[in-house]
């Protein structure tokens, strides 16, 4: 039988939200440009490559 889910409080300074806050539109950004190049390589014709016997 499980137990059903407990919640955590937490504190939180501004200094430390503001810094996670940045670090995540950080890699946001950084998540945006990897979609892009893999888009971009995705959409390039693939090199073809000899059948191996």
């Amino acid at each position: 039988m499980t137990r059903p889910p407990q919640t955590l409080y937490v504190t939180i300074r501004r200094d430390e939200l503001r810094d996670l806050k940045d670090e995540r539109d950080q890699l946001q950004q950084e998540v945006m440009r990897l979609r892009s190049h893999l888009q971009a390589q995705l959409e390039q014709p693939s090199p073809k490559l000899p059948a191996a016997c």
